[in-house]
């Protein structure tokens, strides 16, 4: 029997079936698994909450992760079938039971001014001074504390007493691709004691008048008059390429609102009524 030799065309396609098979293998090991971790998690179509959803999925189900885009997953349904599920929905250790449309929202928080930034005061009869940016951090943070209880991805654009650039604040929206933006101030008059009540901006008509009628309708319970909903132009709001709105949410050299603004309970009730706006806007 003679000794068989294979060809060196047969060995190197062998060598490369060989790489080939390895490579495979390492991937496939290395793939990165999420499990989700509430019930009724939409995969859609896409790498966002505007895209179709093909199915609904429980607490527990178990994905390989083949992309990642958006802080969006694409994930295998089946050998024939891909999807895309929200990244913050899978592997977490918190109370969430059950996702909703919020819950897959992607929303920027902006906490009006900062750092060399103070925007409006409120001065008493002592002179002492209060910043409206303490103020619109400590509601933005109210704000971001109660969405994130609801499974929303929330980017705050400052979370500390730092400056933060126009120009910066609104293309963070375009770059994170979110849902929503919403920038919080205070109101000031020219002089003091002379106006009262919050208004709900927006600039472009659309999704960002829509997204203020929503969190505005919610607005009328909250001890000050609300003004309603108006046009403003506002560079957060007009250079946003995303639904976006500006909430004054009192004025600040009101003795009235100011004890409001200052407020602890003030604060959390804007929260609430805040979650409960996006909840009406991201049903629609």
């Amino acid at each position: 029997m003679k000794n068989y030799r294979p060809t060196k065309r047969q060995l190197i396609l062998t060598i490369a079936f060989i790489i080939v098979a390895i490579g495979l293998v390492f991937t496939l090991t290395r793939q990165k698994t999420v499990v989700v971790s509430v019930e009724n998690v939409n995969v859609r179509s896409g790498p966002g909450l505007k895209y179709q959803s093909l199915e609904k999925v429980n607490k527990k189900t178990r994905f390989n992760v083949l992309e990642e885009k958006n802080n969006w997953y694409k994930v295998r349904i089946n050998d024939h079938k891909f999807g895309w599920v929200a990244s913050w929905l899978v592997n977490r250790a918190d109370n969430l039971k059950k996702a909703s449309n919020l819950s897959e929202a992607t929303i920027v928080i902006d906490a009006g001014h900062g750092g060399s930034d103070s925007g409006a005061e409120y001065k008493n009869s002592t002179k002492e001074k209060y910043m409206e940016k303490t103020y619109t951090l400590q509601m933005a943070k109210a704000v971001a504390t109660q969405l994130r209880a609801q499974g929303a991805h929330v980017i705050m654009i400052r979370d500390t007493d730092k400056y933060v650039s126009l120009k910066k604040i609104a293309a963070t929206s375009d770059k994170v691709s979110a849902d929503a933006f919403i920038s919080f101030h205070f109101d000031s008059s020219p002089k003091r004691n002379t106006a009262s009540g919050l208004t709900t901006y927006y600039y472009y008509s659309g999704a960002s008048k829509q997204l203020a009628k929503a969190l505005n309708s919610q607005f009328d319970g909250l001890s000050l008059t609300n003004r309603g909903v108006q046009l403003g132009d506002f560079y957060v709001i007009r250079y946003n390429s995303r639904p976006a709105v500006l909430c004054e949410m009192g004025y600040i050299n009101e003795t009235k609102d100011f004890k409001k603004i200052k407020s602890k309970a003030y604060q959390v009730k804007v929260a609430t009524k805040v979650v409960k706006g996006l909840k009406i806007y991201f049903n629609n």
